[in-house]
């Protein structure tokens, strides 16, 4: 069964940069997407970047910002985010989808950005 485990998470200031890992254990085989998800306090979970087909798509709110990557020889995703700001504050998650549409999520990481 596939696993998901996020890090890198923790307390910065606005401006400062942070990079967070995902890393995969278990099968990855039918992955068709991965991507990184956040989730603020009172709020609906929302999409931050995805990778499928080797295309990558951001939310306009972090476009220009963060930077998803993929690393296939570790099973892992990064999520890089420049210059944050107070409202990327939130819990951030993972999640690898297959192609018949189930897909796994990791516990998720906190990053509370201060101004």
């Amino acid at each position: 069964q596939l696993q998901l485990m996020e890090s890198g998470g923790g307390s910065v200031l606005a401006g400062e940069s942070l990079t967070l890992s995902c890393t995969a254990s278990g099968s990855a085989f039918g992955i068709n997407n991965m991507g990184w998800f956040r989730q603020s306090p009172g709020k609906t979970r929302e999409m931050v970047a995805m990778l499928g087909n080797g295309v990558a798509r951001y939310a306009n709110s972090v476009k220009g910002r963060f930077t998803i990557t993929r690393n296939m020889e570790t099973m892992t995703i990064n999520l890089q985010m420049n210059n944050l700001k107070p409202e990327d504050t939130a819990v951030y998650y993972c999640k690898f989808s297959y192609w018949n549409a189930e897909h796994t999520w990791g516990p998720g990481t906190q990053v509370p950005v201060s101004s």
